[in-house]
């Protein structure tokens, strides 16, 4: 199979971890005999430095004429300042996944039977877990109107029930793969856009996947039940604040948020792919990252972009393999670890033996 791949490695870490990620494609195309066209563009902070603009229009013509896009992490202290005129975040991110028309974030959630004792959580909670996220992406009060003076701020939370629609049909037809089991998360008994998300998800899910079952919950609730009943969840189906902290919050059940990949798909196949940790300046250049969710990333990528099922899950396979044999980076284990470079060597050294 002929591919076009942009690569935005970005910042911090990005470069570490997608440099493993990029190795495990590499080897995937080998194996499987594809023609993998890897384009590496500048994007985040670097781009800021290099261009003036965090999302140069070079980067946007490669990902506009790429089949999918693989990135690292972007930002950090450089570019912190909340004063500074363009920022990586939401000059380069949002306007980025405005620009590409992408609107729906893909987080899947699992444990590794080896990891469990990493997570604060008590281990006879987490067996079982196997969810995945589904957060608007271009919308609510992250895109809406914003208003500052000296003595006071708002920012308004808008959603359309178009917007609302075409997320919970990606929702529900990820469902239907799995348990069939939809919990849409809102706050309705007092925000107005919750109420409409409600009724617009019920309606939508009663007309068209009437074989699916929709359950409802707060959000205050759903930060409690997903500490306390975690393995009952399939599909949790939320705005972009709420799915921004819960996915966060859900990090913590797997034992580290370095093992946690994420899509984010518009219509069709064409998708940006990205682990949901941040640029962790903190330990950039130590090759000590945990490379593992971009692996994972690019799984997906294959997946859900080029519909090369059986490619991820080899890299999914290959990642079990090696973190059963203790195989674990810094963030996974408090004794002997390896480094970023010899975690995507072993997960190659997987496909290859496959």
């Amino acid at each position: 199979m002929k591919a076009k791949i942009t690569i935005m490695s970005g910042d911090g870490v990005g470069p570490e971890i997608t440099r493993e990620a990029v190795k495990v494609l590499q080897a995937i195309e080998s194996v499987f005999d594809h023609d993998f066209s890897l384009d590496e563009v500048l994007f985040g902070g670097i781009a800021i430095d290099e261009t003036g603009t965090p999302y140069p229009e070079e980067t946007q013509e490669s990902c506009k004429h790429s089949d999918a896009v693989l990135l690292g992490a972007v930002g950090g202290p450089k570019w912190s300042d909340p004063n500074m005129k363009v920022r990586p975040e939401k000059e380069g991110l949002l306007e980025m996944r405005a620009d590409l028309g992408i609107y729906a974030n893909i987080r899947p959630i699992k444990t590794y039977p080896e990891l469990i004792d990493n997570s604060p959580i008590k281990n006879r909670y987490l067996e079982n877990i196997d969810m995945v996220f589904v957060r608007e992406l271009t919308g609510g009060i992250y895109f809406g109107e914003k208003k500052k003076s000296d003595t006071s701020a708002s920012d308004i939370c808008e959603y359309s029930k178009l917007e609302i629609e075409r997320i919970a049909r990606v929702a529900a037809n990820i469902a239907q793969n799995r348990r069939k089991k939809i919990t849409s998360v809102d706050k309705a008994n007092v925000m107005a856009t919750s109420q409409l998300w409600r009724s617009t998800t019920t309606e939508l899910i009663a007309k068209e996947y009437n074989e699916l079952e929709l359950e409802h919950i707060f959000i205050d609730a759903a930060t409690m039940h997903l500490l306390s009943r975690p393995a009952d969840f399939d599909v949790i189906l939320t705005d972009n604040l709420f799915g921004d902290i819960l996915t966060d919050e859900a990090a913590m059940l797997t034992g580290s948020i370095g093992m946690l990949p994420s899509a984010c798909l518009g219509e069709g196949s064409f998708g940006v792919y990205e682990p949901i940790h941040g640029s962790a300046p903190d330990i950039a250049n130590q090759g000590i990252a945990n490379p593992c969710g971009a692996i994972l990333s690019a799984s997906m990528l294959l997946q859900y972009s080029l519909n090369l099922d059986e490619e991820a899950q080899m890299i999914e396979r290959s990642i079990a393999e090696v973190i059963e044999e203790g195989v674990l980076t810094k963030d996974l284990t408090d004794t002997v670890y390896v480094t970023t470079k010899e975690m995507g060597t072993a997960v190659v050294k997987k496909i290859f033996q496959t």
